[in-house]
């Protein structure tokens, strides 16, 4: 492929709900990549949230709003959803004539993208990310995400769990793709920067921190975490947890820990800046997200291990889903059932008492993040898939 063929490869369509400000790990991917890729060629058809415009002004990509809101007496009630995803993205992608399509997830954004990349005759990605595939169960929207899986020319995977779903679901394997997220190491990076947040804690320097950073979400495993600390304060451990999220355990979380008498070790810090969340990484001694499959409801891969080892501290994950990529065990933390509190207790107690140990792991997480999964390596290999998918089609 010549220059300018390359060039034009980056030239894409992106058809994605999710997408910052809004929060999460799946729009910060999102954002991170494309802006990365290229400027105004790359136009991305995303919800309208608050904020939307003044983070749209800084970032280079061409960003269209659509508003996504669902009816509940339409039935489906998601098909105005569908409608102003289609439209808006029929007439962005006349104008701009993109080199491919890309969908945020397989649903809705997946259908809308096929029926886009179908009548543009351009080719089609399809992000996987595994929960939706553990947690769709209806027969309607399992046989349309199948469908639209099954017609990409490529299916990105975040991991090899993820892989092997899709596999299951019966995609053929060579129109996967592995390519995890990542992390901007420029913004998560050791450092001695996180004193000061300790001491807002009233934490001086021989106290420990464990943190846990996502949605409070019972399958994250955050419930664990506070059912370990008794006993780690028993065995002479003066630790206390910092947990920044919110979600629908709020008031779990709060009412678990004073039914276990550590209301006073459990710092709830809800939402938190751009510039302080990574220094509350560099505060902690420990990150902690033991998560758990429930109900189906797994997790993907885990965005915020890489944070952690970027950050050069180990991790405690679960064995459930695909955080097997994000966190190596024994290497950059330790992967326990999170089903069992023993085990999630007897991890933390070994990184939190052990500091040389844990000091090892979260140097060999560092190291991994800085080599594998810095933002610029994801976008070259994003890059490198649409400039295949566009010399096969």
């Amino acid at each position: 492929m010549t220059d300018e063929g390359r060039n034009k490869a980056a030239d894409c369509l992106v058809i994605s709900e999710l997408f910052l400000p809004t929060k999460g790990g799946t729009a910060v991917w999102f954002a991170e990549v494309y802006r990365r890729l290229g400027g105004q060629n790359i136009h991305i058809v995303t919800a309208d949230v608050a904020d939307a415009q003044a983070f749209d002004k800084q970032h280079p990509n061409t960003v269209h709003r659509v508003s996504l809101r669902r009816y509940r007496w339409l039935k489906p009630e998601s098909l105005a959803l569908y409608v102003r995803l289609f439209w808006r993205g029929l007439v962005v992608g006349l104008r701009a004539k993109p080199a491919s399509i890309h969908a945020g997830r397989v649903l809705p954004e997946g259908l809308v993208a096929w029926a886009l990349a179908r009548l543009l005759r351009r080719p089609l990605i399809i992000y996987a990310h595994g929960e939706e595939i553990t947690t769709w169960r209806t027969p309607g929207k399992r046989r349309a995400m199948i469908f639209a899986y099954k017609h990409a020319d490529r299916v990105i995977a975040n991991s090899d769990f993820t892989r092997e779903l899709l596999i299951g679901l019966g995609v053929v394997p060579s129109r996967i793709a592995l390519i995890s997220p990542g992390v901007d190491i420029s913004v998560f990076h050791p450092g001695e920067d996180g004193a000061e947040l300790r001491q807002r804690l009233g934490l001086g320097a021989e106290e420990r921190l464990i943190l846990s950073v996502g949605r409070l979400s019972r399958r994250k495993g955050f419930d664990q975490v506070i059912r370990a600390l008794p006993d780690l304060l028993a065995r002479g451990l003066d630790v206390h947890y910092a947990l920044i999220g919110i979600g629908e355990d709020d008031a779990y979380l709060r009412g678990l820990a004073d039914e276990m008498g550590v209301r006073e070790r459990l710092h709830m810090l809800a939402h938190q800046s751009s510039e302080d969340l990574p220094r509350w990484y560099r505060a902690a001694d420990v990150f902690a997200m033991p998560n758990r499959e429930i109900g189906g409801d797994t997790e993907g891969f885990g965005m915020v291990f890489l944070e952690a080892a970027a950050s050069s501290k180990p991790s405690v994950a679960g064995m459930a889903g695909g955080t097997g990529a994000a966190v190596i065990d024994g290497q950059t933390g330790l992967r326990v059932d999170g089903n069992a509190v023993d085990a999630v207790n007897a991890a933390l107690w070994r990184l939190l008492s052990d500091p040389v140990y844990a000091e090892k792991l979260g140097a060999q997480g560092a190291q991994r993040a800085r080599e594998q999964y810095a933002w610029e390596a994801v976008a070259v290999a994003t890059l490198n898939l649409m400039q295949e998918v566009s010399c096969n089609k």
